[in-house]
Order: C-alpha cells, then structure tokens, then sequence
C-alpha cells in the first residue's frame, strides 16, 4: 500500500496535538509548516514537506571540540 501525498487527519492531530482545526492551523503555522486550508477549514499538508523539515540534514555533523586553540592561522 502506498501512502497518500497528505498527512491524514490522525497524523496531524499526532503532529500539532491539537484536534479542532482553528488549533491545528496556528501550530502549523508557528511550526513553519507549509499547509493550505481546505474548503472544510481542514489543514492540508504534504507529506513530503513534513518528512523534508524534519529529516536530519545531510553533512551537518558538528565537528568534535576541542579546547586547545587553533593555531593554523598563526
């Protein structure tokens, strides 16, 4: 089974914590989450856009710290 190109009602719910959709609006909107509204007042959300905003990002890795100073430019 393939799954569909939108969050279902339940994983929005699960995503927000919010069950009425006035609520689910406005958190999706502090989250920066790109959604539209549908006729029924309904958020509607691509589920790729959610699976790009919080998959890690490739090669972001933080470098170990050290606490000797970098003399290289010395």
């Amino acid at each position: 089974m393939t799954q569909s190109l939108f969050l279902t009602h339940e994983e929005i719910v699960e995503m927000t914590g919010k069950q009425r959709k006035p609520a689910q609006l406005r958190c999706l909107r502090a989250m920066k989450i790109e959604h539209r509204v549908r006729i029924d007042g309904s958020p509607a959300v691509t589920r790729s856009h959610v699976e790009a905003t919080f998959a890690p990002k490739q090669g972001t890795r933080n470098k170990p710290r050290t606490h000797e100073p970098d003399w290289s430019s010395l």
